[in-house]
């Protein structure tokens, strides 16, 4: 029998308990219904620094040099067979606390592209879910995340990833009114967790 699809989620928003958190937790929740593993990590409430561009990532063969909160996702992020990131867009683009945790990737990437040595140590089939919402109605609101995550993903050894994606949503709670959406995530977590992911 096989070992159940394991997802993690990263709570991108500095607002607790707003939509962002009521989205991720409905696609973990859909996930975990139909047996997924699932794990969330808030990033509000860890303390990550900013890349600092030391090189250290590089005379550690992959490994990064600053010890803080950063330290203890780097397991997860190799061995998840599903990476969720859900983050509100700031200034049209994801939150300063889902970009620190982006840039301190860093690590896969000297792995990845200098080293020559794989990042995913994954037993199911790599993928990945973006989970955005914005107050504006700008129909460019998700471009600039959405080729954020596409290096991101491409470093993490993500081959496929989707969207969900909502604009007009600002005041805290205000996705609960949506029609679909919770339902959406609910369905978005279940695909997910699959075990050939579509």
């Amino acid at each position: 029998m096989s070992k159940p699809v394991r997802i993690i989620g990263f709570a991108g928003s500095p607002r607790r308990g707003g939509n962002t958190d009521l989205l991720l937790d409905a696609v973990l929740e859909g996930a975990h219904e139909v047996g997924a593993t699932v794990q969330k990590f808030v990033l509000r409430d860890l303390d990550i620094h900013p890349c600092r561009h030391c090189g250290g990532c590089e005379r550690t063969a992959g490994n990064c040099v600053v010890e803080d909160d950063m330290q203890m996702l780097y397991e997860p992020l190799r061995s998840a067979d599903r990476i969720v990131v859900a983050s509100p867009m700031f200034f049209m683009s994801l939150t300063a606390q889902t970009k620190a945790m982006i840039d301190r990737c860093q690590p896969f990437w000297v792995r990845k592209y200098l080293l020559g040595q794989p990042v995913a140590e994954s037993i199911h089939e790599r993928a990945g879910l973006f989970v955005g919402l914005g107050g504006t109605k700008f129909k460019t609101l998700f471009d600039s995340s959405r080729i954020i995550l596409r290096s991101w993903f491409a470093v993490l050894e993500v081959p496929q990833w989707h969207e969900l994606t909502y604009r007009e949503i600002d005041r805290k709670g205000q996705i609960a009114d949506h029609p679909t959406a919770l339902h959406d995530a609910r369905e978005a977590g279940q695909r997910l967790a699959a075990d050939q992911v579509r």
